[in-house]
């Protein structure tokens, strides 16, 4: 039969006005109710993570799609909310529809948790005995009565098989690996164990590289083969050739399936050498010293006995100083360096024409991961004189030799050493030399530096700084002026300038002389912006140089941070309240000061 020519029409109208012609719509959004966003962050967090409705969102959908989408929200929601140990929660899903939108409230109830109901955890074979692998099982979690969530499971299953590896046992293995919820009790059973196996120990040590002398390397090998195996040996190992700065690469791989018959596991040390050259070049800027350049050249090893040297030339309109060191390596005792160096410094400012030249020879080591200490012998010799008014024309020159043991130690124990939030940093240094012995006059001196870093929160931090120093000398005027105690700048009481507080020359002059004694401290309370690389600081510092009165100078000011990727980077500006009419000074430090 043919239909009349208007029927098709018609036909086609009573089909988009159907139902199905509406059968699409989009989700707005997704919310979970019923769990707090403090507490519950996590859970919440993996609910989002499992649920198929979020990578929807904004997206048209067909009827079938989103009906099957929302049938699955609730199985999702349920398994997100099991590995923290709840496996009979109350969920309902709605999806109320405006028009071709809609808005899906999952409510959550969690119910109680699944506890631990029996456990039975143990380790079996020689590592029963060692006391670390004892201590994880007895710090396991979750224990006995406590909620079975998995992610601490797991993670306490991690914390034993990594120890277990790291102190030689390679052959450990699990005996039983089970865990039998039961969700009508809100209970579950653990069945857990490992078998150790042996410990294997350490065995030959073999540096695979085709370069430095043989051997160079076996003192950095602190250990007795066949010894027990443990992984922080190698560690200790990695950080001592890391420190030597020859390679780009260091690769250590312990070999148990090599053992031989007495379980000494052999090692390869695979080490690929870093570029042997590292130039330097640089533009510098001081209110002090004026304009300059900057240029370095350093050989990472001279020779294959892993000699190194290093030479720094700073050449500006008022100051410049050329460095030369040569370093041998020093594996015995402490790992370290035998240093001897020669530098020489000209400072030609408005007030003061200074030149010396010093020699150094010392040797350097690491007595632990906090500590690290340097002594040398060190042999000074200065000259310098003070302008009257702008001219050195008439100016009286003073001469300086001074030959003197040292010995410095510094402490860095913080939680981040390019960034710390917490911990403590400090340096001491002493020096001393006898006149007739070297030395025009007899001195003795010493200088503390102590930091300390105090979390505030998790966006804050409060920094701690205190500075002090002595001289014990008859002859102050003996004492050149490198080795006397300037106070003012960035490093010191921040709001006056470079050696502006301390002793100075008489009226009109007024120039810093240095002096005996040197005390500041310093407080810095800084907040990071929504936890991101920018924040701000405000400080005061506080301080003198002084020979017998002390005449504290104070400073306050703010700054900017920016935690570049080279590190920190710091612009404070400060005002001294000694003098009210005293200019604004700026500061920029780049680098973490440790």
């Amino acid at each position: 039969m043919q239909l009349p020519k208007i029927a098709l029409p018609l036909i086609c109208l009573a089909l988009l006005a159907s139902p199905l012609a509406h059968a699409r719509g989009t989700i707005e959004k997704v919310d979970i109710h019923g769990l707090d966003k403090g507490d519950d962050a996590e859970i919440i967090e993996n609910i989002e993570v499992s649920l198929s409705l979020y990578d929807t969102i904004g997206k048209v959908q067909g009827e079938s799609r989103l009906e099957y989408l929302l049938s699955q929200a609730e199985r999702q929601t349920r398994e997100a909310l099991e590995p923290f140990g709840f496996y009979n929660p109350t969920i309902t899903v709605d999806a109320p529809r405006n028009g071709d939108t809609l808005r899906v409230v999952i409510n959550v109830v969690k119910g109680e948790p699944v506890r631990v109901r029996k456990e039975h955890i143990e380790i079996t074979g020689p590592a029963m005995y060692d006391r670390y692998l004892q201590d994880d099982l007895d710090a396991f979690s979750p224990r006995k009565g406590q909620p079975f969530e998995h992610t601490r499971y797991e993670a306490s299953k991690i914390t034993v098989t990594r120890r277990l590896a790291e102190r030689g046992y390679f052959d450990a293995d699990y005996t039983q690996h089970q865990v039998q919820v039961t969700r009508a009790e809100n209970a579950a059973d653990i069945d857990l164990a490992w078998d150790s196996g042996r410990r294997y120990n350490m065995g030959p040590i073999t540096f695979k590289q085709n370069y430095f002398v043989d051997k160079l390397f076996d003192p950095l090998v602190y250990w007795e083969e066949g010894s027990y195996f443990h992984e922080g040996k190698l560690d200790r190992l990695r950080e001592s050739l890391t420190k030597l700065d020859y390679f780009s690469t260091i690769d250590i791989q312990p070999k148990p399936e090599d053992a031989d018959e007495n379980g000494n596991v052999p090692v390869d040390v695979n080490l690929t050498r870093a570029k042997r050259s590292i130039y330097t070049t640089g533009l510098s800027y001081g209110s002090e010293s004026g304009a300059g350049v900057r240029g370095g050249l350093e050989r990472r090893w001279l020779n294959s006995r892993g000699h190194k040297m290093n030479t720094q030339l700073d050449y500006a309109e008022k100051r410049k100083s050329l460095t030369t060191s040569y370093r041998i390596p020093a594996f015995r005792w402490l790992d370290g360096w035998y240093t001897f160096a020669a530098s020489a410094y000209d400072e030609q400012t408005d007030y003061i024409d200074l030149r010396n030249l010093k020699l150094i020879a010392s040797r350097s080591g690491q007595i632990n991961e906090f500590w690290t200490a340097t002594a040398s012998m060190n042999a000074l010799r200065e000259r310098w004189g003070y302008a009257s008014g702008t001219e050195f024309t008439d100016a009286v020159y003073q001469y300086s030799t001074l030959v003197y043991p040292q010995i410095a130690a510094d402490y860095v124990n913080v939680d981040d050493r390019l960034f710390p939030r917490s911990g403590i940093s400090g340096s001491a240094t002493m020096r001393g030399g006898v006149e007739g012995a070297g030395s025009d006059t007899s001195f003795v001196q010493a200088n503390m530096v102590l930091r300390w870093y105090v979390p505030l929160g998790e966006t804050n931090r409060l920094i701690l700084r205190g500075e002090g120093g002595t001289t014990w000398t008859s002859d102050l005027v003996a004492m050149p002026p490198s080795l006397r105690y300037f106070a003012g700048g960035d490093r010191s009481i921040r709001g006056y300038a470079w050696r502006e507080v301390g002793p100075r020359t008489p009226e009109p002059d007024k120039f810093a002389l240095g002096a005996k004694h040197l005390v500041v401290g310093s407080a810095e309370y800084e907040h990071y912006f929504n936890d991101g690389p920018w924040g701000a600081a405000v400080f005061v510092d506080t301080g003198s140089a002084f020979d017998n009165t002390i005449d504290l100078h104070t400073g306050v000011g703010f700054g900017v941070r920016w935690k570049s990727p080279v590190g920190p980077v710091r612009v404070d500006i400060a005002h001294g309240l000694n003098d009210p009419d005293s200019q604004f000074q700026i500061y920029l430090n780049i680098g973490a000061d440790l």
